[in-house]
């Protein structure tokens, strides 16, 4: 069994590329992409647009698992609800406070 992670081939805007990406990356991106309604293309596309007019630090590779793990994140975090102590403390009224 070799450890190497499997190269991938995807389209985006049109050109053809390949992506390094790990099974469980590349089964949660796919899931991501039928959960919108698009193909796996259609999404890759999205997330490498996403990039800022800049360029994008690191490669498209990084740029998908970083979008995976950002999407996971917020569907817990959904779940959970706010992280403790983040809750807002109620304003106190000016004038009720220690004399």
């Amino acid at each position: 069994m070799s450890d190497a992670i499997p190269k991938r081939s995807v389209i985006v805007a049109g050109h053809r590329t390949s992506v390094s990406l790990e099974e469980p990356f590349w089964t949660r991106l796919k899931e991501i992409a039928h959960a919108r309604s698009k193909s796996i293309n259609d999404l890759v596309t999205e997330i490498d647009s996403m990039e800022p007019a800049g360029g994008r630090q690191g490669n498209l590779s990084s740029a998908l698992r970083l979008f995976v793990l950002a999407e996971l994140e917020q569907r817990l975090a959904t779940m959970e609800g706010p992280p403790p102590g983040s809750e807002q403390q109620p304003a106190i009224p000016k004038g009720s406070g220690p004399h």
